[in-house]
Formats: structure tokens, sequence, C-alpha cells
């Protein structure tokens, strides 16, 4: 079982800032910037124009659902971190100067820290297919959080994909090189939704 893929998701929290970069911005200009007809010409493929009026309706930043969506990831992080350090201190291995969760894959690379069935258990159910940091929820809440903060307005999939490419290339830097390969698996998915909800599939 790959446990040490527990720790990379820490890069939900780099994402949420990363697109909050743009949060300012976008709840200035979001109103202005709604699709209008002509608009939709340009962006979108004709037979898809009605769609977009649809859902470009009213493109104000869903500020309910970017409380929800951050309350939630902060309550599982912080779970998540009580389970690391006491992972950590259980083994001694505790550390003032080193980030908890850099000691924590530190030492699940190089076998100093030894997890316990439990929480082995725990992990391998969290990162599962249907677990809550799994491909599969981990993708729908970054997308979730990025049609929220732009009133979901596809227009502007490209500029939150480029943020959240950013987000997962600074959560690759903070793991030290290439993320795992949830990670991976992550960001594709992610990548895919964006082109989905960019263009999406109209039924004649």
């Amino acid at each position: 079982m790959s446990v040490g893929n527990i720790g990379s998701n820490s890069y939900t929290s780099n994402l949420v800032s990363q697109i909050k970069g743009n949060s300012s911005k976008d709840a200035k200009t979001t109103e202005t910037t709604a699709a209008t007809t002509e608009d939709v010409g340009v962006v979108y493929e004709p037979s898809k124009e009605t769609d977009v009026k649809v859902r470009n309706k009213n493109n104000k930043v869903d500020a309910e659902t970017i409380a929800k969506l951050k309350a939630d990831a902060d309550a599982r992080l912080s779970q998540l971190k009580g389970i690391v350090e006491q992972l950590i201190s259980k083994q001694g291995k505790a550390s003032e100067t080193v980030s908890i969760w850099e000691q924590f894959k530190n030492g699940i690379l190089d076998g100093s820290i030894e997890v316990d069935e439990a929480t082995a258990k725990q992990a391998q159910e969290d990162i599962s297919e249907d677990g809550y940091w799994g491909v599969k929820q981990t993708s729908e809440r970054i997308l979730d959080f990025a049609k929220a903060i732009t009133g979901n307005d596809a227009s502007k999939a490209e500029e939150m994909r480029d943020a959240i490419k950013k987000g997962f290339e600074e959560a690759g830097k903070l793991w030290g090189g290439e993320l795992p390969e949830i990670s991976q698996k992550t960001y594709d998915a992610v990548m895919k939704g964006l082109d989905e909800w960019k263009n999406p599939q109209v039924e004649a």
C-alpha cells in the first residue's frame, strides 16, 4: 500500500490558496464579464449558445459553497494532521525545525516511521476510489471550488486551469519533485472536468 500518498494530498490547501489569488479580481469583474450572446459566439460553438446562456445567467461568486468547501477541507486536514502528529510523536520522531508533513514524508520514504495497522487501514480507505482523498472526490472538490469562485462562468475555465496548474506545481515543489501517482491522476481528472465544463456536450 502506498501510504506515502496520504501526505501528498495536502496539495488541496495549496490549490485553494492558488485559486483564491484570483478571487478578488473575479469578484469585481464577474458581473461585468458575464458572457453576452456575441461573446458566446466567439468562445463556444453556436449549437451550445442556449446552454451557455443558461449556465452564465447569474455569474456571482458562490460564497456559501466556497465557505463550505473551505470548512470541510480545514476539518479534514486538521484531522489528518492530528493522525500524523500522533504517529510521529509515538515513535519519538518529532522535530521543532522540520514541518510535520516533511517529517512524515521523509519517515515514510526512508522507512524510519512505522504505520500501525489501524492508521494504514484508514489511510487506504481515504485514498481509495471513493475515499475523501481519492481521485474522484478530490478532483470534484477542486472543480466545485473553481465553479463557485467564478459564479459558474465557464468562460473563465482557462483562468482556473492556469491557477490549478500552478497549485499542483507548488505542491510538487513542497513534495520535493514529481507528485505521487494519485496526485497525477487527480490532476488529469481536474483537467478533464475543466474541458467538460468549458465545452459541454449538448444534445440536439
